[in-house]
């Protein structure tokens, strides 16, 4: 929760530089935006490569551990394509920002720098507001929608951010498969972003 907030108090702090025009002059007149998700894609290389775990959990996958961040991956591509489509009329947009998996950092970047800034907004206070969202209110999802629903809800995050509460609400023996969900997602966002739009 602590990192969500720090990043929300960034992303507002940005904001408020722009609009009252205090934003350093070579942030303007450079696009840091392509070299910032360079670093990026590198440091999620390096953190998933170093991370045994994860691969352990990977080579061990069998069918149902990886249907859930399969539905869960359709489920929010589809869904936030027909939630954008209605809004803004249209789907494929919708379907970019679904595949954030919430995901923010790296979502807002490949779409603002390979597509459009201010969908590419949209993406980061879409994928903050659904990790937000699933910390909040994870008791409340598992009391409604049963032990997954934190998992499905978290997306990317579960493997990281939310992985406490959804061990906590949700249970141990639930862990694991959080965490499988999470790095197939987190892996699954640079590679559906870019090929959807």
């Amino acid at each position: 929760m602590k990192g969500t907030l720090i990043t929300l108090l960034f992303f507002v702090s940005g904001c408020l530089l722009s609009v009252y025009g205090y934003t350093p002059q070579f942030l303007v007149e450079n696009d840091l935006s392509t070299y910032a998700l360079y670093a990026l894609m590198t440091l999620v290389g390096v953190s998933l490569g170093m991370d045994e775990s994860s691969i352990n959990i990977l080579k061990k996958a069998n069918l149902g551990l990886v249907l859930v961040p399969i539905s869960i991956g359709v489920g929010s591509i589809v869904g936030s394509g027909i939630a954008y489509w209605m809004i803004a009329e249209s789907f494929t947009e919708g379907m970019a920002v679904g595949a954030g998996f919430g995901y923010y950092s790296l979502s807002s970047i490949i779409i603002s720098s390979t597509y459009d800034s201010i969908l590419g907004v949209i993406a980061l206070l879409s994928n903050i507001s659904r990790e937000l969202f699933s910390l909040l209110m994870a008791p409340i999802l598992v009391k409604l929608f049963g032990k997954m629903a934190p998992i499905a809800s978290s997306g990317a995050t579960s493997m990281d951010t939310t992985l406490p509460v959804i061990t906590r609400f949700s249970g141990k023996e639930y862990a694991l498969i959080a965490l499988f969900s999470g790095i197939v997602l987190t892996i699954l966002v640079p590679l559906l972003i870019p090929l959807i739009l």
